[in-house]
């Protein structure tokens, strides 16, 4: 087996080298600490640790390669529906016909909220930020399927899973038609998975709901490209909060308020907030891609670049197609969308940006979709955790499966050292 060897005070200490099926290595410093009497690794924000072995999702950010359970991310998009990738991520593989078929019928079962849950949403203001109401309503789950999951029982596990898949879309439309006015829509056994999901948020009291597929389509697509991402922050929460043996729907709560930050699911947004200054300063697109190369101005050019994908968003490729015909069949009239178009085409022709690999990412065309299919800018939040919601289960089902320890992370200390307590009459 490859060893590693770390020195420190004339004394070196070696661990085990762990690797995966993708040719990445790690570290095995689980021993260090006690090894060596009390030294430990310094990471900030844990960017080059690894924390556990997963087999869901595989991310390469030098070559832009994402796949769920080994499919590529562009396969699953172009040829998957959303309930099939959501079977795939928990489950590990594809579903057949009938495995897809009863896993619809049985989220269909359990997709009724119960009653008393709308007391609990009729307790928030309409201003409320939809997040905050989603993350509130999953933990509030709990008290209504109060029975903790038995992780032994494939039975337990999987019905646990139903449940939370189908109530999960159900509150997530009720915090936008909370935040609408509109009355609440339990949707329609009828239609798909996505299709229920946009009729659930979409449909007006006095009017017959209309399926439009090139809008289910790009939110097929979307809840696809969002549904897992490796080890990110709101992930991480899930499994930590998870590894104390907390039940699945506060573990899934949990993800939904990390996800809450702008900087993870808030950036797209952050894209549309960009957006709208742009357009209160006169909408000049030049002007502002100018501000973003000049390193003294503080202007940031949201939706751009990505902190893990070095070369290119491998899902904004995917979605930009969506974008363009979501656009062209709405036939939507709005000068912070024509702003957009116009940043994208600048920028992919700008050396500045080619140069440095700084591409239109997912959020920024997530932003234009959510934007032009009338969603709230705050409701953008949601339609991520919604898309998430598969691959917060499958790590969490892993997570236990697996039996990792309980989280505890390492800190080092920078305060006062030890101190004589005074009365108060000597301070």
């Amino acid at each position: 087996m490859d060893k590693a060897s770390i020195s420190f005070n004339n004394k070196t200490y070696e661990f085990p080298v762990v690797s995966g099926t993708e040719n990445e290595y790690g570290i095995d410093i689980s021993s260090l600490r006690k090894d060596s009497g009390g030294l430990i690794t310094f990471d900030r924000g844990f960017k080059n640790t690894g924390s556990c072995k997963s087999s869901i999702t595989f991310l390469d950010g030098e070559n832009s390669i994402l796949r769920y359970r080994g499919y590529s991310i562009e396969d699953l998009a172009d040829k998957a529906s959303f309930l099939e990738v959501t079977y795939l991520l928990i489950f590990g593989e594809l579903p057949t016909k009938d495995q897809l078929d009863k896993f619809h019928a049985d989220i269909k079962d359990e997709s009724h909220v119960d009653e008393e849950m709308k007391k609990i949403l009729d307790g928030f203001p309409r201003s409320a930020h939809p997040m905050g109401v989603v993350s509130s309503l999953t933990s509030a789950l709990i008290a209504f399927n109060p029975s903790s999951v038995n992780i032994e029982s494939d039975e337990d596990m999987y019905n646990a899973i139903v449940k939370l898949v189908a109530k999960f879309p159900v509150l997530c439309s009720w915090a936008l038609r909370k935040k609408l006015g509109r009355p609440l829509d339990y949707g329609d056994d009828n239609l798909d998975f996505v299709e229920n999901i946009v009729k659930m948020m979409f449909k007006k009291p006095n009017q017959e709901y209309k399926i439009n597929p090139i809008v289910v389509n790009a939110l097929n697509k979307l809840l696809i490209l969002h549904a897992d991402h490796e080890q990110n922050c709101s992930t991480s929460t899930v499994r930590i909060v998870g590894s104390s043996h907390a039940g699945l729907f506060a573990s899934i709560s949990a993800g939904v308020s990390a996800l809450w930050g702008p900087l993870h699911g808030g950036a797209n947004q952050a894209v549309i907030e960009m957006l709208e200054g742009i357009k209160k300063d006169g909408g000049d697109t030049k002007k502002y891609l100018e501000k973003a190369k000049d390193k003294d101005d503080p202007f940031r050019l949201m939706g751009f670049g990505h902190r893990v994908y070095k070369n290119y968003d491998p899902r904004a490729k995917v979605i930009k197609r969506s974008a363009d015909e979501v656009l062209n069949d709405l036939g939507v009239k709005d000068e912070v969308l024509d702003i957009a178009k116009g940043l994208e085409e600048e920028a992919l022709k700008d050396d500045y940006f080619v140069q440095r690999k700084l591409y239109p990412n997912v959020d920024f065309y997530s932003g234009i979709i959510y934007r032009a299919l009338g969603i709230p800018v705050d409701m953008f939040t949601v339609m991520f955790a919604l898309g998430r919601l598969p691959g917060w289960i499958a790590q969490w089902r892993e997570m236990r499966q697996t039996k990792e320890p309980i989280g505890r992370p390492r800190q080092i200390y920078t305060g006062e050292n030890h101190r004589e307590f005074k009365s108060i009459n000597n301070r």
